[in-house]
């Protein structure tokens, strides 16, 4: 999942700012500082709290990219993890309705899987059974 930032300079400071995501900005003194920080940003900004009804819009694929717009991906585990948590509340599904879809024995395991997580295969098939438009492509791209 790749997000696209657009680079601004000003003098000897570099600032972006996410272009999909309002709000989503970071600043340094070098390029190398500034793709740090704005994979930092990124992931701080889709990582939410889980009580939040909130989600973050899919990145747009739709927008090219430039000498000064530039693509940043997302940590996978945290991009699988909004994933998940994507499908889920736009399917209407609450955790513990997904929990006992997925065959979790507990809320609690089916809670870290909307963590930042490190799935394996056979939960990446579960999750794939229950949302079957789930893209790994893009959580993983």
């Amino acid at each position: 999942m790749k997000y696209h930032f657009k680079v601004h300079q000003e003098e000897k400071y570099l600032w972006a700012q996410c272009v999909e995501l309002e709000g989503c900005f970071t600043q340094a003194e070098s390029e190398e500082e500034l793709q740090r920080n704005m994979r930092e940003a990124l992931n701080l900004y889709v990582y939410e709290p889980e009580d939040s009804k909130e989600l973050a819009p899919l990145p747009d694929e739709s927008i090219k990219l430039s000498k000064h717009v530039v693509e940043v991906p997302v940590d996978p585990e945290i991009a699988f993890s909004f994933m998940v948590r994507y499908h889920r509340i736009h399917n209407h599904l609450t955790q513990k309705q997904a929990a006992k879809k997925m065959g979790f024995k507990s809320l609690y395991s089916y809670q870290r899987l909307e963590m930042k997580c490190n799935a394996t295969l056979d939960m990446i098939a579960k999750v794939k059974e229950l949302f079957p438009d789930f893209s790994i492509d893009l959580a993983f791209s």
